[in-house]
């Protein structure tokens, strides 16, 4: 008997892109039965009339795709996942092995006090998962399931109340708090016992170097305490009592800091109106006016060991040995004793008021051996035990806040939701590429989780949550959801994914009416590929008609020529593009986002507008924002791409781990996802980019292998293979194709006429040998600034040109002195021997944006065309400008192609006298044009 299909089997095909059933058509049996419930059952959407193939069913072939992905790949087999997993562990007061946070935004000492700490795993999980799919190398799947294994281990520990983490001690053994657990030890109320003198000593290994970081402190808020603190603002040890708040402290002070990782022994002696503070043995500071003892302070509430009454003081990292109270001051001697024995051991004995050697391997309680019964209790800052199925790299503190805030403070709460969603979408891929049930259950029970938190909360709530900037960004946690829902099946899950309806923005995009401006770019567009995904969950047209408009208020309204969008994260007003020019321009996450939408639309939609920005955004940013080298420890991906002249990228941005980072591991691995689509009845294939690459179409039982080196070759060819097939091969006729897209099969010419901007078909029985060859000759063209007519960007067919060069103005370029009769500027460049798709003009070298350099570049350019010139002659004429920028010479060209030079001067003739109408040029100066016009050569 078969075995049952695996619930991943399911996923994949119904919501993670696996297009087709992954068995040949002639496979009988359980092929069969896999084919009838991927498209009964769960199947793909049935709102969707194309269908994306797998990564696993498309191999990327040699080019400028797998080259850059190796990079990618090389650094998700060095990185060490355990560093990724220190900062999970560490929350749940799990050993972190020593391993080493990342830093940046995923660890406590990056941006925001390390407040979106985790998201950066979840980008991991996912690219670990892309390059398991589109490779089958084991380390992918290794590594895939040490994470998943450590993941569970984490939701378990916090689940449970806090368990003693034992490690080597100064004579035994210690009780490590990690940093980042929040954990401290909780003491009962009498532990101080009224003495009027007394002594505490302990052995301590500080891990950290964070000022103000309680050893002990003894209080009932911030007016009545006793504590020592490893560090203060000099960053040494400091022992301090008050009955009366800071202002009434009387106080030690160390001379030296506490090394960290090492055993540091600290004792403060209370008698006689004199406290004096040892450090390693030896007396350090003395103070003959400490006129407050514990007796003055009488019993407090709060009794803590590594944990102050001060609430944004840090908790203690380190470890703790031997901990004793005794009710009278230690000599000297004594002290220097304890250096070199436990308390127990030497003449002093265990401290008669409390007595803690932390010798415990297992649960929360630290017995005390004083006799008098005061044991202590492992506790954590935030309380706790978790919730079911909560799972992250911080306590659920940020989520509580939330719900309570009014205003972005990303110091306090930075965007929780959003870290989830990059925790819940990692392990979905992971779930999908390797069939670990443990991920499933982790991404369900997370789910479980947050729907028990938000179904509680007013709708009032849930609409304020999420409309506050940063704080309750929750990216495309929807999609990842909905994602979830069509495995489990569970009623709340789809609900779940409702309580994240944007109204204002909803229904703001679904009337048309443009609200984008001031907006944060990346908090909203992934916001809309989950909506489509509803709309495929509930058929509500509100969820697909608003991500459709929102995507044509971005597409070309806030566009930069690369593809990208926002400046500084933000979006400012419909089609303000010079205006917008910064350092801080084209946000790499958004890029990602954009083409996750497109794609997604195109699923509903086939309008070739969403492919060819994918096109333009894919051979240009995405590919550009990879650095062209390799690195084990960083993956060398922009955040922003800066557009200003002569901007240097920065693929190191900030302090690393980044959000950009993060999509820019998904996106070099997953380059292949949209090549090829399948129509969701199979009787079409859209060919949709011009890259590289093999594509196994098992349900036609059929490969399609696509050899090219596009964008340096202006062509592909495809050759079939496997078995006879009968379906229509939809091409993509690209819209910047205007100098002709010529199709052959088997050397014979397919009748028809192609359009830029459409897809071109070509229907026949396709069997193993037949070859299509495609030809799209490469112009060269400028796009202009929506705002500024005279800022312009060169492109090359699909290929964005930047000028390198370290000028910081922009630079004046001409182009048109060579134009031929179709408009191409072609003739204006000079190609570098042995560089494709490198030119030069006047002198300067342009180059593909693509290519990940650290050249200084000018993505944009100040169009100067000072005098009207035809085919190389001048005509002795300046070139006059309307008021918004446009030349004579762009109103003449616009009208390109021509079909002959007769056509041309037609244009220059009609052109001309309606300047001269306007004023807007003299007769005798149109003449000159005209004639030069006339007299000129032009290329084609």
């Amino acid at each position: 008997m078969a075995p049952p299909l695996s619930r991943r089997s399911l996923l994949q095909a119904a919501t993670l892109a696996a297009a087709v059933p992954a068995l040949s058509r002639t496979t009988t049996g359980r092929a069969e039965a896999a084919a009838a419930v991927t498209a009964a059952a769960v199947g793909v959407p049935s709102a969707w009339t194309v269908r994306p193939f797998g990564l696993e069913d498309v191999s990327l072939g040699q080019g400028v795709f797998a080259d850059k992905r190796k990079l990618m790949l090389d650094h998700a087999r060095g990185y060490d996942v355990n560093r990724l997993l220190q900062v999970f562990r560490a929350n749940a007061g799990l050993s972190t092995g020593g391993a080493v946070a990342p830093g940046g935004w995923e660890g406590l000492d990056g941006e925001a006090n390390g407040n979106l700490r985790g998201h950066y795993t979840g980008h991991f999980l996912t690219m670990l998962a892309q390059a398991y799919r589109g490779t089958k190398e084991q380390v992918f799947a290794d590594r895939i399931g040490t994470m998943v294994g450590a993941l569970t281990e984490v939701r378990a520990a916090l689940r449970q109340e806090p368990a003693v983490l034992s490690v080597p001690g100064k004579f035994r053994t210690g009780a490590d708090q990690v940093r980042g657990s929040c954990q401290y030890v909780d003491l009962p109320a009498a532990v101080l016992g009224g003495a009027p003198a007394i002594t505490l000593s302990v052995w301590v290994r500080p891990t950290h170097d964070a000022s103000w970081a309680r050893i002990f402190d003894f209080g009932d808020d911030t007016s009545r305490y006793l504590y020592l603190a490893a560090r203060n603002q000099a960053g040494v040890p400091r022992f301090a009592v008050t009955t009366s708040g800071a202002g009434g402290e009387q106080g030690l002070n160390g001379t030296a800091a506490l090394p960290l990782n090492e055993w540091s022994h600290l004792a403060v002696t209370i008698a006689d109106g004199t406290g004096t503070l040892f450090v390693n043995g030896t007396a350090v500071a003395r103070n003959t006016a400490m006129s407050i003892t514990p007796a003055a302070l009488g019993t407090v509430k709060n009794n803590w060991l590594g944990r102050s009454n001060y609430p944004a003081d840090p908790v203690f990292a380190g470890a703790f040995e031997e901990f004793n109270v005794f009710s009278r001051a230690l000599t000297a001697a004594e002290i220097a004793e304890l250096q070199s024995r436990r308390a127990a051991d030497a003449s002093t004995g265990r401290g008669d008021l409390a007595s803690y050697a932390f010798d415990e391997t297992a649960g929360g309680t630290f017995a005390d051996a004083s006799g008098r019964g005061l044991n202590g209790v492992l506790r954590r800052t935030w309380g706790g035990p978790s919730h079911p199925g909560f799972l992250a790299a911080y306590p659920e503190t940020q989520f509580i806040d939330l719900e309570s805030r009014t205003s972005s403070d990303y110091t306090k709460v930075w965007a929780p939701y959003y870290t989830a969603h990059k925790i819940l979408k990692g392990l979905l891929d992971a779930y999908t590429a390797t069939d670990d049930d443990r991920a499933l259950d982790l991404a369900s029970g997370l789910c479980d989780w947050m729907y028990a938190r938000l179904s509680k909360l007013p709708e009032a709530t849930l609409q304020r949550m999420w409309g506050i900037f940063s704080s309750g960004e929750f990216g495309g946690i929807v999609e990842a959801i909905c994602d979830l829902h069509t495995i489990t099946g569970k009623a709340e899950h789809l609900a779940l994914a409702r309580l994240f309806d944007l109204d204002r923005l909803i229904d703001a995009c679904a009337a048309n009416t443009d609200i984008l401006d001031g907006l944060h770019a990346n908090q909203h567009i992934p916001i809309f590929t989950g909506y489509v995904r509803l709309y495929d969950e509930t058929g509500e047209e509100r969820y697909l008609d608003s991500a459709k408009n929102f995507w044509d208020m971005v597409v070309p309204h806030r566009m930069y020529g690369i593809g990208g969008t926002s400046t500084g994260e933000f979006w400012k007003d419909r089609d303000v593009i010079a205006g917008t020019l910064s350092a801080a321009t084209a946000e790499t996450c958004c890029a990602y986002n954009m083409l996750k939408l497109s794609r997604t639309l195109f699923f509903h939609e086939q309008d070739p507008k969403y492919m060819d920005y994918y096109e333009r955004t894919l051979y240009n940013q995405v590919l550009g924002s990879k650095q062209d080298k390799p690195d084990a420890e960083k993956p060398l991906v922009t955040y922003f791409i800066g557009l200003t002249p002569g901007h240097v990228r920065d693929y190191t941005p900030k302090q690393g781990t980044t959000c950009c980072e993060g999509t820019g591991m998904e996106s070099a691995t997953k380059y292949q996802d949209s090549v090829y689509f399948a129509k969701s009845d199979g009787s079409a294939l859209y060919v949709n980019l011009y890259s590289p690459s093999t594509l196994t179409w098992a349900e036609k039982g059929v490969t399609v292998t696509q050899t090219t080196r596009f964008p340096q070759e202006q062509g592909s060819t495809l050759t079939f293979g496997g078995g006879r097939a009968s379906f229509t091969l939809r091409l993509r006729v690209p819209s910047w194709a205007t100098a002709g897209f010529r199709v052959t099969v088997n050397g014979r010419a397919v009748s028809g006429t192609p359009q830029p901007g459409s897809y071109f078909d070509v229907s026949r029985s396709w069997r193993a040998g037949d070859t299509v060859r495609i030809a799209m000759p490469f112009r060269t063209r400028v796009e202009k600034a929506l705002d500024d007519a005279s800022l312009q960007t060169l492109f090359h067919g699909p290929v964005n040109l930047v000028a390198r060069d370290a000028a910081t103005e922009f630079l004046k370029v001409g182009l048109y002195r060579g134009a031929g009769l179709s408009g191409d500027l072609s003739s204006a460049l000079t190609p570098v021997p042995g560089k494709p798709l490198h030119f030069t003009l006047d002198g300067t070298e342009w180059a593909p944006f693509a290519e990940g350099t650290e050249d200084p570049t000018h993505a944009y350019f100040r169009r100067a065309e000072p005098r009207v010139v035809f085919g190389g002659r001048d005509a002795g004429v300046a070139n006059p400008a309307k008021a918004d920028g446009t030349t004579l010479l762009d109103e003449i060209w616009a009208g390109a192609p021509f079909r002959n030079k007769g056509a041309l001067v037609a244009r220059v003739r009609a052109t001309v006298d309606a300047w001269v109408s306007a004023g807007l040029l003299v007769g005798a100066d149109a003449d000159k044009v005209v004639a030069t016009a006339e007299a000129a050569s032009y290329r084609p």
